[in-house]
């Protein structure tokens, strides 16, 4: 009964692990904000935010984040005065005014030009790159789950094949579900030139702007990692002085005992 029960369990992980994982599409990448010490490149940011600016604004939103959050501490930390000239491009509607202004930094990033462009703040947490056994346990702490891998792989992804069903073009794209999408390929070598001469082949760019992506999505990433370490070492602590306490109250009470079996 053991081994039918042993086999079982091997013949389920083994097919979970397969339909989990898809070989050479979605791929762990080293980021700076990794694992538990992790924390976000401000450079990589500031070149993410332009590839944004430059290559995806023009359909996909950031409706979620405040635009004044681009000047604070852990995240690009882009001077305030440049924030204010960067929330200028961006034509905002004023209910008060009942018509648009140049926007503010406590003004939000649009929401999507397109409707079937979805809107980029969380995507990085809400699409997984890793599932089954590759975002569990140990694994997920110093892996995550993969959102900014598979916006990485969506980018990468693409075939060079396209065709066209109910009048709409679909590109081939190895790492979208069900290998087609709408969105034709957005970025290619030398599409971005970085202020900072960083380097600029399609994967980089990619990567710097899957980067900025999961800033968006978890802008206090590096503050929760912070207080979650001292928390585990107050909790650590806390364990030492409650078993150190507990020896010195019972110490007296269990000296009797051994005295006693002595007698």
């Amino acid at each position: 009964m053991f081994m039918k029960l042993t086999t079982a369990a091997v013949l389920a992980i083994g097919l979970v692990s397969g339909a989990s994982a898809k070989p050479g599409e979605i791929e762990n990448i080293d980021f700076s904000f990794d694992g538990p010490f992790g924390t976000y490149e401000k450079q990589q940011l500031q070149r993410g935010l332009q590839v944004y600016t430059e290559v995806c604004a023009a359909c996909h939103g950031l409706k979620y984040v405040p635009i004044r959050t681009l000047a604070d501490e852990g995240g690009p930390e882009i001077p305030m005065d440049q924030v204010r000239a960067y929330a200028k491009q961006f034509d905002v509607f004023d209910p008060e005014l009942n018509d648009t202004r140049p926007g503010k930094p406590t003004d939000h990033f649009p929401k999507s030009a397109l409707s079937n462009a979805p809107d980029l703040s969380l995507m990085a947490k809400a699409r997984a790159g890793f599932e089954g056994p590759y975002g569990l346990g140990i694994n997920q702490l110093f892996k995550g789950i993969g959102g900014p891998e598979y916006i990485v792989a969506i980018l990468n992804g693409y075939t060079g094949k396209d065709k066209t069903e109910a009048g709409a073009t679909l590109y081939e794209n190895t790492a979208f579900p069900g290998g087609w999408i709408a969105m034709p390929p957005p970025l290619s070598d030398g599409a971005v030139t970085y202020a900072d001469g960083a380097p600029n082949d399609q994967f980089r760019i990619s990567e710097d702007v899957a980067a900025f992506l999961m800033w968006t999505a978890e802008p206090k990433l590096i503050a929760r990692k912070e207080t979650g370490f001292v928390a585990v070492l107050f909790l650590v602590l806390l364990s030492v002085l409650l078993y150190l306490t507990n020896k010195r109250i019972w110490s007296a009470v269990k000296g009797r005992g051994k005295d006693a079996e002595a007698k």
